[in-house]
């Protein structure tokens, strides 16, 4: 059955849980170059050449470089792929006598190039030369361990023993480990993510004085001789299957711990996470290790649970714990009634409670809340990644339900930074089965009817597809394509957030997203900046992809909620690396923001484009003329027309009222206010203002408002020959006109001679072609100026006035220059649409403008 993870929070009102919890998942998709790292790296306009250079960002094999003497200035940086650039570490150059020598666009700026480099140079990290060089160039480090690759696997049951493991399969660093000696028999096989504290390098154990031997459950599978035979040609063909020891750098660090042989605490049982129960420290290895055993007092026991756990193991807590949060303590077997005491317990035992000292501290600041959704390992079947819920919370611990599991399983206790929990798409973009809720609900005639995009994938993704994309996969050999990965996008909260994004909501935003996939991580992005608006349906509607636009993208539909309703819009996002930081900095100037707001690059101490000392009005001045070109007003927006005040002695700020875009009407209630006269209060505005913003918008991806309005005009047109309303209307019309004139001096004036309306005596039009108007232009609605083009051998065209809301007022302004670039119209049906424009012109000149 397929499972769509977008339909199913939307069914279930739910919320993902956010990418950056999931620290491990963060890590696994890093490629051993960081931001800040410095590189030789050959001069494009002289190949024999080389400059320093310092890693902005990374993504895959991607690297976003700048050579050193730019400083804050980005308009040179550059992408460069690592298997094919001409790349370095630093002192390559002088080993192999090459030139180091200052580019041109900076030549000016680095008068004294040794000095410039030792300063620079001074304290700086090179990029890894393993990772530039060699068989290890260009790849994940994840990739490197490949099925067929050896590790050494502490037994975390009863002793500090290790064992060789052999990777069976990989899925996006949590790796499916076999026994050395089992060969084929798959019993014994374990699930563990790479960076697991348990799991080490060949050659770990001997390090650090641990002996190498088999788990005592398979020990007796083969004979003791058969075992030393194993090992010995583990150690022969260690080269070949061993894993470099820089993948493991990142692993957490295991601290010295306190705690003594005797001592009680409350524990989870790692291999059955579904209750706290009593438990005892039975053994103290070292200041490391130590061995958990959870309690139980019957006589009839035969066998015990016990661990291995070091200071931060998850699933240890102090006693009283789960009191003092209000949690059920679950009495070991064989304790004599139900109400568990634990005075009477230590007392009955005659033992002391592990002191609050002996535990680290838990944080909630995590970012889980109650019923988002995720991706959970099932600890019952290893094998099983469920979706799941998040029940209930306590500190640093989840509840989680799983759904879709072959047998129901009890909730689950996890710590937040459990390895064995994923962000929602997790399994998707790694090609894993997931194993969907039983109720899940899936519009297949919705994926029938949308040709899907090619399947995407995150470095150390294992997966096969029959696409235009070919994915090799195989027991010792994996081809990996990076190209969809995305940088990690930093919310930089300082730079300027602009009209319609809330400053103290954007404050509120996590510090980045991703890395991960450039759709999804896009996606969650825009999600966020949508939920941080004033008006979240107004920013939605100015990232709303324009249907007559050419695509260069992947369309993704975004919701937003604002005053009890849901609309949705299709967005357009990038879908290669390359092009994100593009992207970023487009949508932000499309919202007016600073362009440096979000995007790959971090904004420590001041924003480059020097945001900060620009005021609301500058910025929209610099960024907001750049947004889409639109003929009409824009909600609350002024035209070039100017039309004098009703009362000269009124307040300037009254001035505003006069030409909020008013609410879209159906034609049966054609708005003929003059457009000169107050629309009420500015709260009622605010509220039109909304509307309007919302009518571009869509609940169930269709435009019925707009559909309805070319109806009614269509019904309106069969009614009457004319382009206006009725011909009773006229006389009360034109009445209307006169006696307002008569009380009401109207003035208007042009931006430009470009836009200047012809007189009647540089116009040459046959008379059977003059055009008499029922209504003055300036008071069309735009189902007025609809209502007129569908009356015309223009009426395709209805739908481009009716998107970009082009009223009366916004009609007399238009110019075939105009026409042209803004409507991405042909020269031909071009001036044919400017004749009668013309028309309405002339006729409003000759019978209104006196």
């Amino acid at each position: 059955m397929e499972f769509n993870w977008d339909e199913y929070l939307e069914d279930t009102g739910a919320t993902a849980a956010p990418h950056g919890s999931f620290k491990h998942v963060d890590t696994s998709l890093q490629n051993g170059f960081a931001p800040g790292m410095k590189l030789e790296v050959a001069v494009k306009s002289d190949q024999n050449t080389y400059w320093v250079a310092t890693i902005i960002t990374t993504c895959g094999q991607l690297l976003l470089l700048r050579y050193d003497g730019y400083g804050e200035d980005r308009k040179a940086d550059f992408w460069c792929d690592i298997l094919t650039a001409d790349l370095h570490p630093i002192g390559w150059c002088e080993q192999n006598n090459k030139i180091l020598k200052v580019p041109e666009g900076i030549k000016d700026k680095i008068p004294d190039q040794e000095e410039f480099l030792q300063r620079v140079l001074k304290g700086a990290c090179s990029a890894p030369a393993n990772l530039l060089e060699g068989l290890h160039r260009g790849k994940n480090p994840l990739d490197l361990i490949a099925p067929g690759s050896r590790l050494e696997l502490q037994n975390i049951r009863d002793s500090l023993e290790a064992w060789i493991v052999t990777v069976v399969d990989n899925v996006g660093g949590r790796l499916k480990l076999r026994y050395e000696g089992l060969e084929d028999l798959d019993k014994f096989d374990q699930w563990l993510f790479y960076l697991d504290p348990f799991l080490h390098q060949v050659g770990w154990a001997a390090q650090h004085g641990y002996s190498l031997q088999p788990p005592s459950a398979i020990r007796s599978l083969r004979s003791e001789a058969d075992w030393q035979e194993i090992l010995k040609k583990v150690k022969e063909e260690e080269e070949e299957s061993s894993v470099p020891t820089d993948l493991f750098k990142d692993k957490p660090v295991i601290g010295v711990h306190s705690f003594s042989e005797g001592m009680k605490l409350e524990a989870v049982d790692p291999m059955a996470p579904f209750v706290i129960s009593p438990a005892t420290v039975l053994k103290v290895f070292n200041d490391k290790y130590f061995l958990i055993e959870m309690d139980d007092l019957r006589a009839e026991r035969v066998s015990s649970q016990r661990y291995v756990c070091h200071l931060n193991s998850a699933g240890i807590f102090p006693v009283q714990w789960s009191l003092k949060n209000g949690l059920h303590l679950s009495p070991p077997p064989g304790y004599p009634g139900q109400d568990f005491d634990w005075a009477d317990y230590l007392k009955q035992c005659g033992a002391e409670a592990a002191p609050q000292s002996c535990f680290p501290s838990l944080t909630s600041d995590h970012g889980f809340k109650e019923n988002m959704k995720l991706e959970a390992v099932n600890p019952v079947d290893p094998e099983e990644v469920c979706v799941a819920t998040v029940t209930k919370l306590k500190d640093s611990y989840l509840w989680l339900q799983l759904e879709g599991s072959k047998k129901p399983v009890l909730e689950c206790i996890v710590s937040v930074e459990s390895m064995n929990i994923f962000p929602v798409g997790w399994c998707e973009t790694n090609g894993y089965q997931l194993r969907p809720p039983r109720k899940a609900i899936v519009n297949k005639q919705k994926k029938i009817a949308v040709v899907q995009p090619e399947k995407q994938f995150f470095p150390g993704a294992f997966a096969a597809c029959d696409l235009n994309i070919c994915f090799l996969i195989s027991h010792f050999s994996v081809v990996i394509n990076v190209k969809y990965c995305c940088p990690k996008i930093y919310f930089n909260h300082r730079c300027f957030s602009g009209p319609y994004l809330n400053k103290g909501r954007i404050a509120e935003l996590p510090q980045s997203v991703g890395p991960g996939n450039c759709v999804l991580v896009l996606k969650e992005v825009l999600t966020l900046l949508i939920n941080a608006a004033y008006k979240p349906s107004r920013v939605l509607r100015e990232l709303q992809l324009d249907e007559e636009a050419a695509w260069h993208g992947h369309g993704e539909t975004l919701k937003a909620k604002y005053k009890g309703k849901s609309y949705r819009a299709t967005v357009e996002v990038v879908r290669t690396a390359d092009r994100v930081a593009d992207f970023c900095r487009k949508t932000c100037i499309k919202l007016e923001c600073c362009p440096n707001l979000f995007g790959p690059q971090m904004v420590l101490d001041k924003c480059s484009e020097n945001c900060s000392v620009l005021t609301k009005t500058k910025y929209t001045h610099y960024y907001g003329k750049r947004k889409n070109k639109r003929i009409g007003r824009p909600p609350g927006g002024h035209s070039n027309l100017e039309v004098a005040m009703k009362k000269p002695n009124k307040r300037r700020k009254r001035r505003k009222h006069f030409f909020v875009h008013k609410k879209k009407r159906s034609s049966t209630s054609v708005d003929n206010t003059p457009a000169g006269s107050p629309q009420g209060s500015g709260a009622e505005e605010e509220d039109d203002q909304d509307e309007v913003d919302e009518e571009s918008l869509t609940e169930d991806s269709t435009s019925e408002h707009q559909d309805e309005l070319l109806e009614e005009s269509e019904v309106s047109e069969k009614k009457s020959l004319s382009s206006s309303p009725t011909q009773s209307e006229l006389s009360h019309s034109l009445a209307q006109d006169r006696d307002k004139r008569k009380r009401k001096l109207r003035t208007f004036s042009f931006s430009d001679d470009e836009n200047k309306p012809p007189s009647p005596k540089d116009i040459k039009m046959e008379v059977a072609e003059k055009l008499q108007l029922d209504s003055n232009p300036l008071e069309w609605s735009v189902a007025d100026v609809v209502r007129f083009l569908k009356s015309t051998d223009c009426a395709p065209l209805a739908r481009i006035f009716l998107d970009q809301e082009i009223d009366g007022q916004a009609l007399l302004l238009l110019t075939l220059p105009t026409v042209q670039e803004c409507m991405d119209l042909k020269l031909g049906p071009a001036i044919k649409l400017c004749h009668h424009i013309e028309r309405v012109k002339l006729a409003f000149y000759q019978q209104f403008a006196n």
